[in-house]
């Protein structure tokens, strides 16, 4: 409901007669089409139309609760790709002013230490010092190559956020591959030195391969692409009607026959099955090979 009240309802005439039938109804204030979002029927002419076959797939269901997740774990990943891609650049600007920002902080060292002193800080055992100190260490090619690192980090963050929001099926796969390959750092990471920071990284880069393979069946899990598909076909108002419709009225030529005891002659007025023609058949091959008509049946 909030879905269709935010995007308008998805109405569709097919152009079955037995389909379209169970799909509109006569009210006083005029013709009104069922929404095959949230199943209401609105009042007035349908979105579109045509063969059931082209009617738009719309997600229902859980389907529309999955697509919330799955965008909010894209807003994760572009926030991601943001600071990632900020940091490949502060890097590669790095690496071209490096000698500069030596200069400068060595001029500043004095300062800094004094700085430290005074708050009680010990300056030696300063991480923040120390880091500083070996990335003025680096080449400029060590700096470039980390900064390609970065953009392509970045860029991995980038696809999956796009494919997570489109809600494809390969964006699915693709984040759910991406982020699989980092967890076994991430865990090393966690063993190296524990923060709340890389624990809170590494619950929802797990939480989104979890959810991915298990509610999405990827790599053939839980009956793979083809249970998962079922299930969509489940929530669909419009293949429900086309069931229904198929139910009440089978195909033509193919009635739906009584049930009849074995060895019993059909009625006159039964039309032949196939069994009863095979039967019949193999009666008169019998009858061929002892030379008569056989006794009467």
């Amino acid at each position: 409901m909030l879905s269709c009240g935010r995007g308008g309802h998805v109405t569709y005439a097919p152009d079955e007669p037995a389909l379209r039938g169970r799909l509109t109804a006569q009210t006083p204030s005029g013709e009104a089409w069922r929404c095959l979002r949230c199943g209401t029927f609105v009042i007035g002419p349908p979105g579109r139309s045509g063969p059931a076959a082209a009617a738009p797939r719309v997600r229902r269901g859980r389907e529309v609760r999955s697509a919330f997740i799955l965008r909010v774990f894209a807003i994760e990943r572009f926030v991601r790709a943001v600071v990632i891609g900020a940091a490949a650049f502060g890097v590669w600007r790095f690496s071209y002013s490096r000698l500069t920002l030596e200069q400068e902080f060595n001029r500043a060292l004095p300062d800094v230490r004094r700085l430290y002193m005074d708050l009680g800080f010990n300056f030696q055992h300063s991480t923040l010092i120390g880091l500083a100190h070996h990335a003025l260490r680096l080449n400029s090619r060590t700096l470039g190559y980390l900064a390609i690192g970065l953009a392509a980090y970045a860029l991995i963050e980038v696809v999956e956020g796009v494919g997570l929001w489109l809600l494809k099926r390969w964006g699915e796969y693709f984040a759910m591959v991406a982020t699989s390959i980092f967890l076994p750092y991430e865990i090393y990471d966690l063993s190296v030195k524990f923060t709340v920071l890389r624990l809170l990284t590494f619950l929802i880069n797990l939480a989104l391969v979890v959810y991915l393979v298990v509610t999405k069946r990827l790599f053939g899990v839980r009956g793979g692409r083809k249970a998962y598909e079922a299930r969509l076909r489940e929530d669909s108002i419009l293949d429900a009607a086309e069931a229904e419709a198929a139910a009440e009225h089978p195909p033509a030529g193919k009635p739906d026959l009584p049930q009849r005891a074995p060895g019993r002659p059909p009625p006159a007025d039964e039309p032949a099955r196939p069994a009863d023609s095979a039967a019949a058949g193999a009666e008169e091959s019998v009858r061929a090979d002892r030379g008569g008509p056989g006794p009467p049946a």
